[in-house]
């Protein structure tokens, strides 16, 4: 509905939610299974943020993220609140590659992030130089962590850098397109942080935390013992059902339309778009860290400043589509990682069809496949014409994989700015932007930038925010109806 500029909704117990990516969408749902009235703002014509379902060649993909962590309930939880459930799945194969030193070589079993309980697990990924220096790590005193430490930094010191370069930091720049060295321990990898503040030795932290694992597994039903799950037709449908969701109990879901301003006023807040002018008595800013801290520099500098310190890492997925027939040679397996110390431009490549279950089924006669391309401080590569990330693309699979055949499709997805830095002291910051935050009433931030980039992260970042913004407001459950409309 249109609005002239001067024209101010005036509802009772109504939150805006800025921002319609999963966080976003997931602070509606939470908002009115409240009874609040929710008004949710995205400033493109596409829900879901990196959250993409897409098709190439007629076959179905992510052309984003393309699984969620199973053992965290919130993705899992949501995802089956809006009628998702049976379109839940595993990965068909969970067996990987690393490519490294001119080869591929499996992937590693029974470590945390890179880091193993056992050294005999990175056999045949490490030299045996690097094998034995972390048999050393049992003779080294206490590393002293404070209150935060680089994941890179710290287990290279422990364990040398040879297990960092080669396995840690593929496995980190596969979440974070970052620098392992830079990227804090306490932020990404906090099981991993509690082990090392709690052990002497970070191998047998690392064993006790594979302990409980298993016993967790053990325990609970097989349904739920996948690391990580997809969604049938790709994870990109699971923005789409929750903004039905949304719209189903009376959300109204506004895209294509950018936040211009936002002012605290005696009543709440009022949201300024190119539009109208609308009044809430609560604000969810689920948008990027730049996002928020424009729209915050009025009524909180402070909390703007910090936000425009967060820094982040841009990235491109070139989807490949290609006759079956002519890639009968590939390895087995889900794809492979590459280190950035090989000096490569392609940082991993998923092999969809192997992958999952559902994009075989709908790609009869295709083998489809996706590289990743960019790192933190690596922006260069997104620069180059969609052409020449596809060929980069092709001939380093060729290296790999020995694939010489041409695709018969391509699709090239930028994620400009798509994936927030969690450097030394991430959590401290998040810390005090919430405090700034907390000052204003009636308004909350989620998103990728505060507690983790994972789906099930985000969803949990989103329903925190709406339950302060129901507890801490004087919100009236309901829907109160605006004049006019």
């Amino acid at each position: 509905m249109q609005r002239s500029l001067h024209h101010v909704d005036t509802p009772t117990g109504h939150v805006v939610v800025i921002g319609g990516g999963i966080a976003g969408l997931a602070a509606a749902h939470r908002l009115l299974a409240s009874g609040v009235r929710v008004t949710l703002l995205e400033a493109t014509g596409h829900l879901g943020g990196k959250l993409q379902a897409g098709e190439i060649e007629g076959a179905p993909v992510d052309l984003g993220a393309e699984s969620m962590l199973a053992r965290r309930p919130e993705a899992v939880e949501l995802a089956r609140a809006v009628g998702l459930a049976d379109r839940l799945q595993p990965p068909a194969t969970t067996s990987a590659w690393v490519w490294t030193r001119d080869a591929l070589r499996p992937m590693p079993k029974g470590h945390v992030m890179g880091v193993p309980g056992d050294p005999a697990a990175l056999a045949g990924l490490l030299s045996a130089e690097g094998i034995a220096r972390i048999e050393h790590e049992r003779d080294l005193p206490p590393t002293e962590l404070g209150d935060d430490v680089a994941v890179g930094a710290y287990v290279a010191e422990r364990l040398g850098r040879e297990v960092v370069d080669r396995l840690v930091e593929p496995l980190l720049g596969g979440v974070y397109a970052g620098d392992a060295y830079r990227i804090s321990m306490r932020a990404a990898v906090p099981q991993l942080f509690e082990a090392a503040r709690t052990h002497e030795s970070l191998l047998e932290g690392v064993r006790e935390i594979q302990a409980q694992a298993a016993r967790q597994h053990a325990a609970g039903p097989a349904k739920n013992n996948s690391i990580f799950l997809g969604i049938e037709g790709g994870v990109g449908q699971l923005p789409r059902a929750v903004a039905d969701a949304v719209r189903a109990q009376g959300g109204e879901i506004l895209t294509e339309t950018p936040v211009l301003g936002l002012t605290r006023t005696a009543g709440g807040w009022q949201i300024r778009t190119d539009q109208r002018v609308i009044a809430a008595d609560g604000v969810v800013l689920a948008t990027p860290a730049w996002s928020a801290s424009a729209l915050l520099a009025a009524e909180s500098p402070a909390a703007a400043a910090e936000l425009g310190r967060v820094e982040y890492a841009s990235m491109a997925l070139v989807t490949m589509a290609f006759r079956r027939a002519d890639l009968a040679g590939m390895p087995e397996g889900s794809g492979f990682l590459v280190p950035p110390v090989d000096g490569r431009t392609i940082k991993a490549s998923t092999f969809s069809t192997r992958k999952w279950g559902w994009v075989d089924k709908g790609s009869d006669g295709l083998f489809v496949l996706r590289t990743s391309i960019g790192r933190y401080g690596e922006e260069e590569h997104l620069h180059r014409e969609d052409a020449e990330l596809v060929g980069v693309s092709l001939r380093e699979l060729g290296e790999a994989t020995g694939l010489a055949a041409a695709p018969v499709a391509t699709e090239v997805t930028r994620w400009i700015g798509g994936i927030p830095q969690y450097p030394v002291g991430h959590l401290t910051r998040v810390a005090r932007i919430r405090d700034e935050v907390a000052k204003l009433p009636g308004l909350r931030v989620c998103g990728a930038a505060y507690d983790g980039v994972g789906i099930p992260a985000c969803i949990a970042s989103a329903q925190r925010a709406a339950d302060e913004i129901i507890a801490t407001s004087t919100l009236v459950r309901g829907t109160g109806d605006d004049a006019g409309e």
